[in-house]
């Protein structure tokens, strides 16, 4: 069988960064998909450490959403909020709040993505950033006429 060497190469670093995860880690990640509530999903993945305001953080969503199934988000973090190491979506009113986690390897990448996420019902989605071992969230309302969960 002949593969080539950067479809091997992924396929190889994929595999072994999976293996390298801790089983704590996807233990708390599992419980946070597990999660019903957007605290015990906030909880599960970022700890108990208290959550401050932040007007770096950047969301763009729209203020009303005609198909919950599809809600474009576009997330960015200011220059002002150093050392990112992930960001969190938590979407409060679905039944499994967590969205996503986004974790920041180094400094040298931007903290910065825009995706489409699925919304239940009109609901706040809410962004933490953790930087530094402090965390930060922003807060945006999006109004859903047709659910998406």
């Amino acid at each position: 069988m002949n593969i080539p060497r950067r479809t091997f190469l992924k396929s190889f670093l994929a595999g072994t960064t999976l293996a390298l995860l801790s089983k704590t880690a996807l233990a708390d990640w599992a419980a946070g998909l597990g999660a019903t509530s957007p605290d015990a999903a906030r909880k599960a993945v970022l700890g108990d450490a208290s959550v401050e305001d932040s007007d770096q953080i950047s969301i763009t969503a729209p203020e009303v959403a005609e198909n919950g199934r599809k809600v474009p988000i576009e997330v960015s973090v200011d220059r002002g909020i150093t050392n990112v190491e992930s960001i969190t979506v938590i979407a409060e009113k679905n039944p499994k709040p967590l969205i996503a986690q986004f974790n920041v390897q180094n400094n040298m990448v931007e903290p910065y993505f825009k995706t489409q996420i699925k919304i239940a019902e009109t609901s706040d989605v809410v962004v933490i950033v953790k930087a530094d071992g402090k965390l930060y969230k922003a807060t945006k309302s999006v109004e859903v006429t047709s659910g998406g969960c």
